[in-house]
């Protein structure tokens, strides 16, 4: 059945062929008779996809499944991603995808689904939810709110403040981008300087970013709201360039060492958490009940949290802050 399958998506996807066959050759037996959950992730080298990666190897090992983990290393890579999605769909029993691009990745989702091979998103959603088993995530309009909430309440409801966007097309964002413009609205006395800048998962690209936007506003922010990880470092680190770190009020979203030094030093005033290692596991748990003939939700929430220098300290927070990674 697999070697059939194999041929006829090959068949349909000449792209795939060659890394295919690479992936093919580098331990891909089904000796040990075990289902082979492919899991991809928009990247790999961010400590939340580490633990995102945690999570799906602690099901992996629960479910008695192989699990495939591989991804780009340039997490805005939508032709690479989708590379992997078409080579991998004919080795695995099912895939678990953060799609990079939201419209890009549906034509290859669509592919694995025609040879029998189902997929799970996770993270970032795709634009047809139809074609796809569930989607496993964060509801991100709603950090994106709190994180605009939270704002006002720091800035007492009156203010100016900035954000810094990640990469158009990324579903997971522009959430959280439309949340937190979507709850600032609702504060008139709070003004958006500026939110046209996106600097994708790059930081040093985040920096640059960050430091145009700190020095063109300068004496006239009085908040920053970051969307992302690498964002976020980049932004810390121009604020303290700039020696405002402390001065402006900063939120930003999802967790790392360093964002947790400086929210015990209030560098940073608030953090919008995930739970990478339970999304991770919750998608491929969620693979292996479908694989089962199980009926699965359509919409798995994650759950969303804001930690503070107030809070931090709690026993769920401190884990959320720093989950467990794999490397």
């Amino acid at each position: 059945m697999f070697k059939n399958r194999s041929l006829t998506f090959l068949a349909m996807s000449v792209l795939g062929v060659a890394i295919g066959t690479a992936i093919a050759g580098c331990g891909s037996s089904r000796d040990d008779g075990k289902r082979r959950i492919a899991v991809i992730p928009k990247g790999t080298t961010h400590d939340f996809w580490k633990s995102v990666k945690a999570g799906a190897e602690k099901a992996g090992e629960e479910f008695g499944v192989n699990i495939i983990w591989t991804g780009t290393a340039d997490e805005q890579d939508k032709e690479k991603q989708v590379q992997l999605v078409d080579s991998l769909a004919g080795t695995v029993d099912g895939i678990c995808l953060a799609p990079i691009d939201r419209t890009s990745l549906v034509r290859p989702v669509e592919r694995a689904k025609k040879i029998g091979v189902p997929t799970v998103i996770f993270d970032s959603g795709l634009e047809d939810s139809e074609i796809t088993v569930s989607y496993v995530a964060t509801d991100n309009r709603k950090g994106g709110e709190m994180a605009g909430e939270y704002m006002a309440k720091l800035l007492g409801g009156k203010g100016s403040v900035v954000m810094l966007r990640y990469a158009a097309g990324s579903e997971s964002t522009e959430q959280r981008e439309a949340g937190f413009l979507a709850a600032i609205a609702k504060y008139p006395d709070i003004k958006i300087l500026a939110d046209d800048q996106r600097a994708g998962s790059n930081a040093q690209v985040a920096l640059q970013k960050s430091s145009s936007m700190l020095q063109a506003n300068r004496g006239r922010i009085d908040g920053v709201f970051t969307v992302c990880e690498p964002n976020n470092k980049g932004m810390l680190q121009a604020l303290e360039d700039e020696k405002l770190a402390g001065e402006i009020m900063f939120v930003g979203f999802d967790s790392d060492p360093r964002f947790v030094d400086a929210l015990r030093e209030k560098k940073m005033h608030g953090i919008v958490l995930q739970d990478p290692f339970h999304m991770g596991y919750m998608a491929v748990k969620t693979m292996v009940e479908h694989l089962d003939g199980k009926e699965v939700e359509k919409v798995i929430t994650t759950g969303e949290y804001l930690a503070t220098p107030e809070n931090m300290d709690e026993p769920r927070m401190k884990e959320l802050l720093a989950p467990p990674k794999a490397e």
